[in-house]
């Protein structure tokens, strides 16, 4: 198959098996499987996806639809934003990740992270892929990056959306005081941003990430990140 056309189907794949989880097919997987085994499952077939997406991204041509010269000032800007979030979010509890509605009881309202949006890591992918979409301008890396930006932006609605259907009241009380948006329940006045709750050890672990990224993305990618 052409490298290119691979890529496109890989990453059709990859989307697919992410919205499942937000499809009544979800629940009827679970009957049969089993909730450990379903998400065991989906965890491998997410894995394979990206390996998939990687390999053909590598081996497709590169077709230049424009020149993304003049976004690499954003992504120098941008990309310890980007990191910085991701790092919030992998070291944060959040209710909205996967078994942990258990934490709307305990947790009483969004803190640290979650004041400024109960998604940070779908949002720091989005940003870490938009970033790379628009300085790359190819076909390969608007199929591969933009791949991963519609999955970050609409992941968190569907994620929303499950999380009512399934929780109801709890979640309707976590979502009134936090927003998908970042910055978007601040700015309304139903929350407030409070820098000692995230703290400098998760600001400085994204910051220490985004250097060992420059520093490795000649070796793990085959070119400099700038």
């Amino acid at each position: 198959m052409d490298p290119m056309k691979t890529l496109a189907l890989a990453t059709a794949i990859f989307l697919l098996t992410h919205y499942v989880a937000s499809t009544p097919l979800r629940s009827g997987l679970v009957k049969v499987l089993g909730e450990n085994a379903y998400l065991g499952l989906y965890a491998l077939v997410s894995l394979a996806a990206i390996v998939w997406m990687i390999w053909a991204y590598v081996r497709a041509p590169y077709a230049r639809v424009w020149w993304g010269e003049e976004f690499r000032p954003w992504v120098i800007l941008l990309m310890p934003v980007s990191l910085v979030l991701i790092a919030c979010g992998v070291s944060s509890r959040n209710p909205s990740a996967v078994r942990q509605e258990g934490l709307l009881r305990s947790m009483g309202e969004p803190v640290g992270i979650l004041r400024v949006t109960r998604h940070p890591l779908m949002w720091g992918i989005a940003l870490w892929a938009a970033l790379h979409l628009t300085a790359r301008g190819d076909v390969a890396s608007i199929i591969f990056f933009g791949g991963f930006l519609l999955l970050a932006l609409s992941g968190p609605l569907l994620i929303d959306a499950r999380k009512n259907r399934s929780i109801g009241v709890e979640w309707e009380r976590f979502a009134s005081v936090s927003s998908n948006i970042p910055f978007g329940a601040i700015l309304a006045g139903r929350n407030q941003f409070r820098f000692e709750e995230i703290g400098w050890k998760r600001v400085l672990a994204g910051f220490g990430l985004y250097f060992v990224l420059v520093f490795l993305h000649p070796y793990l990618f085959g070119a400099s990140a700038y």
